[in-house]
Order: structure tokens, then sequence, then C-alpha cells
């Protein structure tokens, strides 16, 4: 047991004293006679320190293996340093080498591990930054600043969201900007037409005048600021000729008064018994002077119409009796002022004014209740 001595339990490893070669190899009672280190326990690694099984004095011990020696690593060249580009950012030179500034046309570029040449046999990784590996933009710069800059990233946003090409786009903004101006100054001219008279309307009124007329004539009648003050009613009588062949002249027939009998309590008066006597004649009395003369084609068709109006209201109150015809009718107008409220103080004459029209001689046709 004196064998170990103070080696026994030295570790076993390469670097150990009791590897090969190394200084401890022999035991120190051997004194460098070269007898083996003892065999380890079953299991355990020849290198790894642990207890060894105790062997009987005198006995020969087996020689340990050696180690394999660790295989050299080879030592790469130094790279040679490489050279600036020439020439453009993102073109390669005569070398091949890309400017680093831009990404190169090929795909992404492959980076070397820090410290790592280029024959290394370390596997390359990619670079991790997105810009290098982002395609070059039209017209330089990089692909997600386009537009930022120049103020037309709305205008582009905006037309892709419509669905329109850029020439398309910038047509139909053009047309809502022309639309919209022309809409505003419209506007602007009917306020300017339906106000109370002030500065612009006076030095621009002709310009105004000439936009709204004819076709965007306003007036205050829906809301009717000076209601109509008079009662006017318009009466007929009539020249017929009965089925002796005798003739007489009728009374004057109210018709106003027959179409306010049938409205009063009516729920849904017709539009011929509210509008078409009155507006008869309005027409012959905005197309004919006082003298009743007419006033060009308009004229001579008022006459007309009215004419019609009231033969058949004749004909069908039966003004001519049985078998009877009507020949003239002649129709007058009776004004009269509407009376002022008790509480008011305003004197008002209610004296009755009529204009008398003259005698229209009714066609055969007409009075049979066609058109003359």
């Amino acid at each position: 047991m004196e064998a170990y001595g103070g080696d026994a339990n030295a570790p076993g490893g390469p670097d150990g004293p009791a590897a090969p070669g190394g200084p401890g190899a022999t035991s120190a009672a051997g004194g460098g006679s070269g007898e083996p280190h003892p065999p380890t326990e079953p299991g355990r690694p020849s290198g790894s320190p642990g207890r060894t099984a105790a062997v009987p004095e005198g006995l020969p011990v087996a020689a340990a293996p050696e180690a394999p020696a660790a295989p050299e690593v080879p030592v790469a060249p130094e790279a040679p340093p490489i050279p600036a580009p020439s020439g453009p950012p993102g073109v390669p030179d005569a070398s091949g080498a890309y400017d680093s500034a831009r990404p190169s046309p090929a795909g992404p570029s492959l980076s070397s591990p820090s410290g790592a040449s280029p024959s290394s046999p370390s596997s390359p990784s990619l670079s991790s930054s997105s810009a290098s590996s982002a395609p070059p933009a039209p017209g330089g710069g990089t692909g997600g600043g386009a537009g930022a800059g120049d103020g037309t990233g709305a205008v582009r946003a905006g037309i892709d969201i419509a669905g329109l090409s850029p020439r398309y786009g910038i047509a139909a903004l053009l047309a809502l900007t022309v639309v919209a101006v022309v809409a505003c100054v419209h506007v602007g001219m009917v306020f300017l037409h339906v106000a109370p008279s002030n500065t612009l309307t006076k030095q621009h009124g002709k310009a105004i005048d000439e936009w709204i007329y004819p076709e965007f004539e306003q007036n205050w009648k829906l809301f009717a600021p000076n209601p109509l003050q008079q009662n006017i009613a318009v009466q007929v009588r009539a020249e017929t000729r009965g089925r002796d062949g005798g003739g007489r002249t009728t009374g004057w027939y109210d018709l106003s008064a027959q179409d306010g009998r049938a409205i009063d309590g009516n729920l849904l008066p017709s539009h011929t018994e509210q509008n078409e006597l009155r507006r008869g004649f309005d027409f012959y009395a905005s197309s004919h002077d006082q003298k009743n003369r007419p006033l060009g084609l308009r004229g001579t068709l008022s006459q007309q119409y009215l004419r019609r109006i009231v033969v058949l209201r004749l004909e069908r109150g039966r003004a001519a009796g049985p078998g009877g015809v009507v020949e003239r009718v002649q129709v007058r107008v009776r004004t009269a002022a509407v009376p002022p409220p008790a509480w008011s103080g305003e004197k008002v004459s209610t004296a009755a004014s009529y204009r008398t029209l003259p005698w229209w001689s009714v066609p055969a046709g007409e009075a049979a209740g066609g058109v003359g």
C-alpha cells in the first residue's frame, strides 16, 4: 500500500500527474521503474478523479491507455482588406463588392460572425438590418419613405382607396373641386338675391340678376310676407238661344263663390276647384293691358283659355236651358278690399270695383262642350 503514497488520489486525466509522459507518471516507491497507474472503477472515465480499487501488494498493474492528442486547429490566414467601391451606390465594382449603404440587387446579404474570416467554417447568418434587405424605392431612398416628404402620400393613398388609377383619380378630384366651387357661388348668389338691399347688391345687382334669371328665380310667395288683402271674384254671364230660336241674356254667375262653397268643409278639395279659375284670370290679366288688349300671342291664348273655362261652367249649370246653346259670354271681375280686424285702427274702404271684359263669341263646337 505504500507504493501508492501521496499520489494515489491524484487525478488521472491527461493533464494530471498520472498522465503518460508527465511528471509523476511513476509511483514514488518505484522510483521511475515505469509501473502503471492502478485501474479505475468500472464505468468511470480514466481522466476523472475518484477512488481507485485496492491492489494487493506485489501484483503487477496493467498500464492505462494513452489519451489521444487533441488535433491541431489550423490558423486561418488574415483576409486582405476590401477596397472601397468606385462605382455608384448599389452597383458592384470590378472586384464584385457592393456599397454597404445600398442593398444588393441579388437579395439579402450574408454576414459572418464577429471576428471570423470569410474562410471560417462557421455557418453564415442573415443580416439583421431590414433596410439592407429591402429593395430600393424608385427615385432613390427606401421604399417605406416614398411620398412621405413631398406631401403626395395622402393624395396617392386617397386615389388607391377609391380604386382609381392616378390619372382618373386626379380628374375626379378636379371635377369635385369645380362642383364645390360652383355650388358655393350659386348659394351666395341666391342669398344676395333674396337678401335685403345692401352694398353688394347695389354694386353687383346686374351680375346677380344675370345669374338668377330666369332659371333660378326666387320670390317670397311661399312665406307670404305681404299676403293678398283683396277678395277677387270672377263672374260670367251669357247670351243663349233656346230650342224655339229665341235668345236671352242670363244673369251674372259668381263662379268664384261656387268654388268657395265646394272647398268649404271638404278635406280633399280638387285642384281645379282651388286653382283653375283663379290661375286662368291671372294668366289673362298678366297678358293684357288695362284696355283689355292682348300683349302678343300669350294674350290671345289666355283669352281662349279663360273663355273655355267659363263656357264649361255654364254648360255644367245648364245656363242655356233644355235644348239651348251658349252663343256669347262676358266676364267681369269684382275686387273688394278685405276689411281689417276689429282691434286694428286701420281704415280701409271695402267698396267693390269691377273690371268688365268684352263679349266673346263662342264657336259652335265649343258651345257643345268641345273645342272651337
